[in-house]
């Protein structure tokens, strides 16, 4: 299902959410690096009469951010996110349509102050259907581009895929020093300067263990 899809599943669009605001405003703040301060972001959520503000010191590209996924688990029904900015909350239009959504799946509405968002107006679920498109058309251009770019190369008779981490020259040399007792798997790897899952892969038969590499020859039984 495409993000425009999602985002229109349960019903209407631009259906109110949540349908009553009973509950209360929870902020939301963040800061990406150790010099920036909260202060600003704070005081403008005060000032949207939020009754309880959660606080991140993490980088937009940091998965990490733990005080947001507290804020998200501590809103109910009725409830409203409230954040500084769009860019406070996601790290990308698809992170920001997510998070989105799945407040409006539990009746939770969403205010952006900068930008003058409400989910609990017609106009700001507008915003976000647009969003919504946008996201998924892009998307569908990237998809698009890069088949098109692989059947160029295709056509031209360029290989495709990840290059082999181990040169043929690399894999014998890595062959004759697993035949040394004193050599193991892993003092090897950090010889070759790959890990030993690329080891394993590369080199034939080494999972099968020394023994099976060296191919050792038992001598005949001398009979009368």
């Amino acid at each position: 299902m495409d993000t425009a899809a999602q985002w229109a599943e349960d019903g209407d669009a631009l259906d109110a959410f949540p349908a009553a605001l009973s509950g209360v405003k929870i902020g939301y703040a963040r800061v990406s690096t150790k010099g920036q301060l909260l202060d600003r972001q704070m005081t403008a959520l005060e000032a949207a009469g939020c009754a309880r503000i959660f606080a991140d010191k993490k980088s937009g590209k940091n998965a990490e951010r733990p005080e947001l996924w507290t804020a998200l688990d501590y809103a109910r029904t009725g409830d409203t996110i409230v954040v500084p900015s769009l860019d406070r909350l996601g790290r990308s239009i698809q992170d920001l349509i997510a998070i989105v959504g799945g407040l409006r799946k539990r009746g939770i509405g969403f205010t952006s102050l900068h930008e003058s968002l409400d989910t609990t107006t017609p106009g700001g679920r507008l915003v976000f259907h647009v969003f919504a498109a946008l996201a998924e058309f892009i998307r569908e251009l990237i998809v698009q581009g890069t088949n098109e770019g692989l059947a160029e190369a295709r056509a031209r008779g360029q290989k495709l895929g990840r290059p082999k981490s181990l040169t043929e020259e690399q894999i014998a040399h890595a062959l004759t020093l697993f035949a040394e007792p004193e050599n193991t798997v892993a003092s090897i790897a950090r010889l070759l300067g790959v890990s030993r899952g690329t080891l394993y892969a590369h080199v034939p038969g080494l999972a099968a263990g020394r023994a099976s590499l060296l191919k050792i020859d038992t001598p005949k039984e001398i009979t009368a």
